[in-house]
């Protein structure tokens, strides 16, 4: 399964990227919300895990662009509550 996952702190992604690896993931790295937007259509990515308080654009953003460019699909839930 790939991942790519955004996180800021530098030591943190270190640690998370290893134990995923470790599991048996292939993990994309990137450190900012802006590199988030750009790597995740570029990628085939199983799962997208994004840190909140980003630099340049935060997780809510880099979500909210990625369902605008349809680059993501809705929520797994939003059939649920009618979206």
């Amino acid at each position: 399964m790939r991942v790519l996952m955004e996180e800021d702190e530098v030591r943190l992604a270190d640690t998370v990227r290893r134990g995923l690896t470790d599991a048996g993931f292939v993990v994309e790295l990137v450190h900012n919300g802006e590199d988030a937007v750009w790597a995740a259509p570029e990628t085939t990515d199983d799962v997208i895990v994004l840190g909140i308080m980003l630099p340049k654009l935060n997780g809510y953003k880099v979500l909210e662009q990625l369902r605008e460019t349809r680059r993501l699909g809705p929520r797994p839930d939003a059939h649920r509550q009618g979206r």
